[in-house]
């Protein structure tokens, strides 16, 4: 089959860019609703690795004659006990009466007469599947008259096309995982990350550091983004990017850009591998909120976090949170309604359980430790 100038623009484009929409491939059903001359349609993805009580992402796409109609109900329509969708071959094209259940009369009323009354007359399914990794199921519905052998050749054609953008989609999906849990993790500990350029461009920012800093459009770039610092801050940024772009990889250098907050840069040149092709930052800028951890100031979430990793007591645990809060031993102990020598003998319990020397190693132990990242 020839691929005509419309299927790229309106098809195979949209599902190579249709990847990054939320949700993906709007564009793309859009419009293949409209090439098809379907009414409404639906299309369902399942991970492989979801938890059972997530439910399967579904996009509903309608014609424009039926915006007003409720979308199709895909729940109800597996709850018809369809032909298993599961065992339908990748990449082939189904029709309805392929999908209902010949063998049992009664059963098979029981679908028309549901069919019938969601305005389900003529279909057309196509399964897609992703390797094993995710599944895909594409259905598109009309009511007053079967589809054409066009409609269903453009189906069957965009079929690999939808499994090579659906295996993309599953590589996206883990990236954006392991992103979204390295960024949480840095949060909870106040931190963000910058990506600067040689001249001090952003290159990117991490949700943290989106949140603490302010930004505006480079003037000579306006898809860039700088900083919003004072002048001065701001030349010293351009000149520590500069100079630690071309210089050792070892050479750090710490800015204070807002003296209100206190807030300082750590930069250095960046040392990030990235697959190519890519844009590699020159530098990399890290920040951190003044203050506990987030969720850290939580005393009894935290005390069980520290009682579990060391073997203390809840309150030996709460004791030892305290100190590492900046409290002495009496004011923790006294938080805790202990006494000053029941403070001191828990101290030395703690001590001897977490192989501390003393509330300075014991402070460093559990900061540099799993506790500051409930």
């Amino acid at each position: 089959m020839a691929f005509l100038s419309s299927d790229q623009r309106e098809l195979f484009l949209p599902l190579v860019e249709g990847i990054h929409e939320s949700p993906p491939w709007g564009a793309f059903l859009r419009n293949l609703v409209a090439r098809t001359y379907s009414r409404r349609a639906f299309l369902c993805v399942t991970m492989a690795n979801s938890m059972a009580s997530q439910p399967p992402l579904i996009i509903h796409v309608a014609a424009p004659r039926a915006a007003q109609e409720p979308p199709l109900d895909a729940s109800r329509m597996d709850a018809l006990q369809l032909h298993p969708i599961g065992t339908l071959r990748p990449g082939r094209v189904y029709m309805l009466d392929e999908l209902l259940d010949f063998d049992n009369p009664a059963q098979l009323a029981m679908q028309r007469a549901a069919l019938d009354e969601m305005g389900i007359r003529f279909v057309r399914c196509l399964r897609v599947s992703a390797g094993g990794a995710a599944d895909a199921w594409l259905v598109l519905v009309r009511e007053r008259e079967d589809f054409s052998a066009s409609a269903g050749a453009t189906l069957s054609s965009i079929g690999p096309h939808l499994a090579a953008a659906l295996r993309t989609l599953v590589a996206l999906s883990e990236t954006r995982l392991q992103a979204a849990m390295a960024q949480a993790a840095l949060a909870r500990l106040g931190v963000g990350e910058l990506a600067f350029d040689a001249s001090g461009r952003i290159l990117a920012a991490d949700p943290q550091a989106e949140r603490l800093l302010a930004f505006h459009t480079d003037p000579g770039a306006p898809q860039m983004r700088r900083l919003l610092l004072l002048p001065e801050a701001a030349r010293q940024l351009e000149a520590a990017c500069a100079a630690l772009a071309a210089g050792p990889a070892e050479a750090r250098q710490v800015l204070r850009i807002d003296e209100s907050r206190a807030l300082d840069l750590l930069l250095r040149p960046s040392d990030l591998n990235l697959s190519q092709p890519a844009v590699l930052p020159a530098v990399i800028g890290t920040i951190r909120q003044m203050g506990e951890p987030s969720g850290y100031d939580d005393t009894a979430r935290a005390a069980r976090i520290i009682a579990a990793l060391h073997g203390l007591s809840e309150r030996e645990a709460a004791l030892a949170h305290g100190l590492t809060l900046g409290e002495t031993l009496m004011e923790a102990g006294a938080r805790l309604h202990l006494t000053p020598e029941t403070a001191r003998n828990y101290s030395k319990r703690i001590y001897a359980k977490t192989g501390t020397s003393g509330q300075a190693d014991l402070v460093r132990l559990l900061l540099t430790g799993l506790a500051p990242f409930i």
